[in-house]
């Protein structure tokens, strides 16, 4: 008999709606037994248009109060990796939203934390775990696509003056980052985990018309350890939103464009000349499920129920973590950087700003 997971949100701002959503779907595999807000009106407005029974004003109170398997992680950036490491002291799982942490220095603090906890961290990339997705991934490790030749991964969105109000937002130390942490992050995941190791990045970063201090548009070129080619773009400028990803392998061209959530529908796939079975293979498994929170814990879940680490782990999150490190890296010094590249004494490793912004001192 599968055991029901007590859970708990940490956080609950606009993205933790989606937690609840999904933990409702999973039904008697898990329930929500407690909400943390430093807003108790907002929290306890949430509990009770969730049906929560406990609120808490913070972390160390509800680890106090409740026994948990879970916590879900749904604040502000800055905080996550403090309090993922108040969980996994208390040998409490955790489910962390991106970006994880906000260098990959602290991922390899959750790193050496998770080694003598009990607990385990995922964080929530949750477009890994659409069906296209997973699809995709079997049918390229079949060897059905042939080899990877060509990748593009572009998240073009439009983020106003005023969504960067929020006192958090487009700041290095409270969000580590622009749209290359914040926005891109679920597409070149996504493209990650289909390609594999990466290998170098030369990238160019600019802040173009948001008044941040991060960048506000990056682009990068990068090579793969296949000898894979890809580009990669993040905007928050882009009027026309869209997130597509393009795979041309050997044998066909595999495509998806979406906003925030694909099924299905959103993917095509081009067959080469004379490789119409690739088609045929893809049409095989059709799904509408929305690739989603309710994915993702549905994973988590299975991978707890069998003993095992859940996806997305934190050996996962640190490669791309660290892609995202070396291409500020490049982006900042004009050179090209390599994978494995940058450590402890690194001036990225503890911070994505790193030497700092080409325009952090323009008049």
């Amino acid at each position: 008999m599968e055991q029901v997971r007590r859970a708990a949100i940490v956080g609950t701002g606009a993205i933790a709606t989606s937690h609840a959503e999904a933990v409702r779907a999973e039904g008697d595999r898990i329930e929500l037994v407690a909400v943390v807000d430093v807003d108790e009106e907002r929290a306890s407005a949430f509990a009770r248009q969730w049906d929560v029974p406990g609120v808490h004003g913070g972390l160390t109170a509800l680890l106090d109060a409740e026994e948990l398997d879970v916590v879900f992680v749904c604040t502000p950036p800055r905080s996550h990796v403090p309090l993922a490491l108040e969980a996994l002291a208390a040998d409490v799982h955790v489910l962390v939203e991106k970006p994880p942490a906000l260098s990959l220095s602290e991922i390899d603090t959750l790193i050496a934390a998770e080694r003598t906890s009990a607990g385990r961290v995922a964080t929530v990339f949750q477009h890994r775990f659409g069906p296209a997705a997973i699809r995709l991934r079997r049918l390229f490790a079949e060897g059905v696509l042939g080899r990877s030749l060509v990748a593009k991964s572009d998240t073009l969105w439009y983020r106003d003056g005023a969504y960067f109000d929020v006192p958090w937002r487009g700041s290095w130390e409270s969000e580590g980052g622009g749209p290359t942490m914040g926005h891109g992050i679920h597409q070149f995941d996504l493209m990650l985990s289909v390609l594999g190791p990466w290998q170098e990045i030369r990238a160019v970063a600019a802040r173009q018309a948001r008044a941040v201090a991060t960048e506000d548009v990056s682009m990068a070129l990068v090579t793969f350890a296949d000898g894979t080619v890809a580009s990669v773009v993040n905007s928050v400028l882009s009027p026309r939103e869209t997130s597509q990803l393009r795979f041309d392998f050997e044998r066909a061209t595999v495509e998806v464009e979406h906003l925030y959530g694909y099924t299905d529908a959103d993917w095509t796939v081009t067959p080469a000349p004379g490789h119409d079975e690739v088609a045929r293979l893809w049409r095989e498994e059709q799904s509408t499920t929305v690739s989603s929170h309710r994915c993702q814990l549905a994973a988590f879940l299975d991978a707890l129920d069998r003993g095992e680490t859940p996806p997305v782990t934190l050996a996962d999150t640190r490669t791309t973590m660290e892609f995202i490190t070396a291409l500020y890296a490049s982006a900042f010094t004009g050179t090209a950087v390599k994978a494995g590249q940058i450590g402890p004494d690194n001036p990225f490793y503890a911070t994505m700003e790193g030497i700092g912004a080409p325009w952090a001192n323009a008049r």
